[in-house]
């Protein structure tokens, strides 16, 4: 495996990002230390290419909005089915690569606050990129969904047959709660979550088990999935989170 010279995470806001900890989390467990961290605040494509054009060598990125969507066209790397977007980013000898984690770091974190996707409910305000990549997996992993909309609806995809009319709902999530630990619009659930965090994040937090759960996903599926048995579980990235806190 070869390892990259810069790790870390670009988009606007991202200051606050864990992303650049979880690099070196998870590097250290697998004996990488040698990547410098990078936050690269880019609030569009060209200011991101730009800021790249001042690294030189193999770049492994985890991105946020707003360049969820324009690396596809201009690096050349595609996403999912239905998602349409890519949040991680794998430069290696000029060559890019990328996919989406959002939706598998989301069913992974559900998982580890004890919610199973299969045959449970979630309503979801919302219709992103990272609501669709949440609906692709819930409705893989069984799940059904109730969308409510949001500053976008939620377009047709490989999630459709998951779709069920307005009712009980076992997990709610708004989707469109602003980054950095904007405030979320409360919807009818047992029980509501945030993928949205701000500085002092604590690590029991949803949106902080997510961030880690879809960095782990990131790491099985293109900076280093030949290392994929070789991962730190996510509670012990978690709490090594902790302890660096």
């Amino acid at each position: 495996m070869s390892e990259p010279s810069f790790w870390g995470i670009a988009g606007y806001p991202v200051s606050h990002s864990l992303t650049p900890r979880l690099f070196a989390a998870v590097g250290r467990h697998l004996g990488i230390e040698g990547p410098q961290a990078v936050f690269l605040e880019a609030a569009d494509i060209d200011e991101f290419e730009h800021r790249l054009a001042d690294l030189d060598g193999d770049v492994w990125l985890s991105c946020t909005a707003p360049l969820k969507h324009a690396p596809q066209d201009r690096l050349g790397v595609t996403g999912p089915e239905g998602v349409n977007a890519i949040n991680q980013l794998k430069r290696t000898q000029g060559k890019w690569t990328g996919t989406s984690t959002d939706g598998l770091g989301f069913v992974a974190a559900c998982r580890h606050i004890g919610i199973e996707p299969d045959g449970s409910v979630l309503r979801m305000r919302g219709g992103g990129s990272a609501a669709r990549a949440i609906a692709a997996a819930w409705a893989e992993a069984g799940g059904l969904i109730t969308p409510e909309q949001g500053r976008r609806a939620l377009v047709s995809g490989p999630w459709d047959g998951a779709l069920v009319a307005d009712g009980r709902a076992d997990l709610g999530i708004d989707l469109d709660a602003a980054p950095a630990g904007g405030q979320s619009t409360p919807l009818d659930a047992e029980m509501q979550v945030s993928i949205s965090y701000g500085y002092g994040a604590g690590t029991d937090e949803f949106a902080v088990i997510m961030v880690a759960a879809q960095h782990l996903e990131a790491w099985k599926a293109i900076f280093a999935p030949e290392r994929a048995a070789d991962l730190p579980s996510l509670s012990l990235v978690l709490d090594g989170l902790a302890e660096s806190a």
